[in-house]
């Protein structure tokens, strides 16, 4: 990046759609990762950061009026775009019973058939759950079936802990259906430099590009340029930093069911989704954490209403300072075994 900054080419007007190099590293970094071609100039759009590309994309691709559907709890600014787009809004549960996938089965009739969009997100912000790949195959058939396109977000993609995380793209027909949002800010810590890209479906992809040359004309160069040294060199640092967080992980849960305060089980992201316990509401818990334990969680509410049974824990600091978090809480005796 600062080799970059000092280029003075870079700070000249650059391609409204990124630069092809870009989008060539975005090709060969799917094809090295997931076995996954795509086309560089109609299978990828190049975004100011994944947010803005799940933001606008209803403005892309739907008239006011329309619905779309979100899981819930799920990513609070995917509400973002049906506010702007003045679309309709149907909510599906993440449940823990079904490992916070969503069943299809529940969704009724006149919904499927009034739905134009549907968002995913897997590894899961808030929950941590993953998909499989019979879920992936069953997505590209619902989405076939009711004529609905898909958003698969996938801004944990390579937070696994031990697990190899699957891309929507890898499903036969995935393509045909939906498009992926990926991030540069998890997986290579870059969150500020606000770089992403969208890939898969070329209708989509054009929808997106389109909006762009009117909201967004490129990112900085540079930054494109660093984005090409992350997804074409060695990815040592990227397994490093998912040792890191699995070491979080089992620091902090492991320090909790000590206690009796046992996690639902996630295998992606950089989340602890934890129970609230009873006589509480996950926003009345956390303000008990904060005003008598000075620890700060977020209320499960803050990502929907199926949430509210859940605080989410940021595995953000040290394994020593979140068992710190944990020695604090069990003073306040609030779990069986303490």
């Amino acid at each position: 990046m600062q080799t970059a900054v000092a280029n003075p080419k870079n700070h000249k007007y650059s391609p409204f759609d990124g630069l092809p190099a870009l989008k060539q590293a975005v090709a060969d970094f799917y094809k090295r990762e997931y076995d996954v071609d795509l086309n560089p100039d109609a299978e990828i759009a190049i975004l100011g950061g994944s947010k803005t590309g799940l933001v606008e994309f209803p403005l892309a691709i739907l008239n006011p009026g329309d619905t779309m559907l979100l899981p819930d709890p799920g990513y609070p600014d995917y509400l973002s775009g049906v506010q702007l787009a003045k679309v309709k809004l149907n909510l599906f549960p993440l449940e823990e019973a079904n490992n916070f996938l969503p069943d299809y089965g529940t969704i009724n009739s006149k919904v499927k058939e009034d739905a134009k969009l549907l968002y995913l997100n897997y590894p899961n912000n808030p929950t941590g759950a993953i998909a499989t790949s019979d879920f992936f195959k069953e997505t590209v058939n619902f989405a076939k079936e009711n004529q609905i396109g898909i958003v698969h977000d996938f801004a944990y993609g390579t937070l696994g802990y031990h697990n190899k995380l699957l891309s929507f793209l890898q499903t036969p027909g995935a393509k045909e259906v939906g498009i992926e949002i990926y991030t540069m800010s998890k997986t290579y810590n870059m969150a500020g430099w606000r770089l992403g890209f969208a890939i898969g479906n070329p209708d989509m992809i054009k929808a997106i590009n389109l909006i762009q040359d009117h909201l967004l004309v490129s990112v900085f160069p540079a930054i494109q340029d660093a984005a090409i040294a992350a997804l074409s060199e060695s990815q040592t640092s990227v397994a490093k930093l998912n040792e890191l967080y699995t070491d979080r992980r089992e620091a902090f849960e492991g320090a909790a069911a000590k206690i009796g305060w046992y996690a639902s089980p996630a295998k992606g992201s950089f989340y602890s989704w934890m129970p609230v316990p009873a006589g509480y509401t996950s926003e009345s818990f956390a303000n008990l954490l904060l005003d008598q334990a000075a620890v700060a969680v977020a209320p499960g509410i803050g990502f929907g209403k199926a949430g509210d049974k859940f605080v989410r824990i940021g595995l953000l600091t040290s394994p020593a300072r979140l068992q710190e978090a944990v020695a604090r809480i069990v003073k306040l005796h609030l779990f069986k075994n303490n």
